[in-house]
């Protein structure tokens, strides 16, 4: 009898996926469930009675009641999170409102943005178009904005305002019912952006943490997109990164995204097997350099196909302490993964085009003691 299945889940209410993101959740999931030595089922379907623990890899983060219904208790049951509200899912509790009089969503509260004021960019999020028009007023003067619709992910839904009659056209195109429910938010530009990526994996008895940087390639229409993620994973929690030798900016980085996980604590119901943060350094109008959390991510992304081909060597090998691994997408023809790399994707995707996605792990270091 097996000691347990892995699944994948599908939220009615989660975001839709592309071909390939589908593929990829799918063999992240067969990942998990050789490292679990759990058979995999693919997709859950509540007709059907599985062997043993039934562990889940959504598409999505859950929300509380979902999570209940489909018998999650804890973060051991899925590799993802789960949280009271949309809202809280999404880059809209990133910032605070504009004031205690605010239009909010139920269950909105002001403890974590006060908590995270330092780790994030100066910025807002607002529920209501005149909400966000105020928030312009106030920081026009200082800085361009970079709006951000917060059900989108990859750098679409975003828009640069730098005065506030080029808002109203965006909030006049954007249904209010959206903002009324998952927010608007408007944050400080910055130029010259580089996005580093911290993260905090707990799978069974397995906790890792990494910090990490995003690559941009160009997509089949020519188009600078996502391209993958270079993690370098430590075995331990969020007290084995700063150990390593680091420069300072991703020193800082992992403080604020810390920092950020720490304020999370105060939502209800929140828990989260997969943690993951998107620190933005850049710089400002005046020349300076700014760094602060862009959002969270509690849910399989970009980086999952390289945290799990590092969850599997940790698994396999105790005396691993460190893995760097690089997950990487790659569009056109004829593309092939180097040799030796761990093959997700390679399709046809009706919305890209010709894509493969594949991960390469490019060291490992051993403790001394049990090499």
């Amino acid at each position: 009898m097996t000691r347990g299945t892995v699944v994948t889940y599908f939220s009615p209410s989660g975001r839709p996926l592309r071909c390939h993101q589908t593929a990829m959740l799918n063999a992240d999931a067969r990942t998990i469930a050789r490292s679990k030595r759990y058979s995999f089922a693919g997709d859950y379907d509540d007709a059907k009675t599985y062997d043993g623990h039934v562990y889940f890899v959504p598409a999505d983060t859950l929300l509380a009641d979902e999570a209940r219904a489909l018998g999650i208790q804890g973060p051991d049951d899925l590799y993802g999170g789960v949280v009271p509200h949309p809202f809280v899912k999404t880059k809209a509790i990133t910032h605070p409102l504009i004031d205690m009089s605010a239009e909010r969503p139920d269950g909105w509260l002001f403890g974590p943005g006060k908590r995270i004021s330092d780790a994030v960019l100066p910025g807002y999020t607002t529920f209501s178009p005149d909400d966000a028009r105020i928030a312009a007023g106030r920081m026009l003067a200082h800085t361009s904005i970079r709006v951000k619709q917060p059900l989108e992910a990859g750098g679409r839904g975003q828009d640069i305002v730098t005065t506030l009659d080029e808002l109203d056209p965006l909030l006049e195109r954007l249904p209010a019912s959206n903002i009324a429910t998952y927010g608007l938010v408007l944050e400080q530009n910055l130029h010259h952006v580089t996005t580093l990526s911290i993260g905090h994996i707990t799978v069974d008895d397995v906790t890792f943490t990494y910090h990490g940087r995003q690559r941009v390639t160009r997509n089949n229409e020519g188009h600078p997109v996502y391209g993958g993620s270079d993690l370098v994973c430590v075995r331990g929690g969020w007290d084995a990164l700063p150990r390593l030798s680091l420069p300072e900016k991703v020193r800082t980085a992992i403080a604020k995204a810390r920092a950020y996980d720490e304020a999370m604590s105060e939502y209800p119901n929140f828990m989260a097997s997969r943690r993951n943060y998107d620190v933005g350094v850049g710089l400002d109008c005046d020349g300076h350099r700014r760094s602060g959390v862009f959002e969270s991510s509690w849910r399989v992304g970009g980086a999952t196909g390289a945290e799990v081909v590092a969850l599997s060597e940790f698994t396999q090998d105790p005396s691993v302490d460190i893995i760097e691994t690089s997950h990487v997408e790659e569009f056109g023809k004829g593309r092939v993964p180097p040799l030796g790399a761990v093959s997700h994707v390679r399709l046809d995707d009706p919305e890209v085009g010709p894509i493969i996605r594949y991960t390469v792990i490019t060291r490992m270091e051993r403790s001394r003691h049990q090499a």
